[in-house]
């Protein structure tokens, strides 16, 4: 499976009713961006939104992926954010 596909899979898994998106900006394949809009989110620090995430994909650093921005959001704050 992708890279991209995979990642997305293990995301959503983790993080429950989401809204995953990864991107590939550079074209290369290892340095991915990954949003994810979950209500999870919702009164839990940056961190634990970023550990939350991390801990579902950490095991793709040691070989296929080399770099992960990551922007978690709550639907409200996406919205916000596309909305201004």
């Amino acid at each position: 499976m992708e890279l991209k596909n995979e990642l997305k899979r293990c995301i959503e898994m983790a993080v429950s009713n989401s809204d995953v998106s990864i991107l590939d900006p550079r074209e290369d394949g290892m340095h991915l961006e990954a949003v994810v809009v979950s209500d999870v989110f919702e009164n839990m620090s940056l961190i634990q939104r970023h550990r939350l995430v991390m801990d579902a994909i950490k095991q793709y650093f040691n070989k296929e992926l080399h770099a992960l921005s990551l922007k978690t959001f709550t639907k409200s704050q996406f919205e916000e954010s596309i909305n201004g």
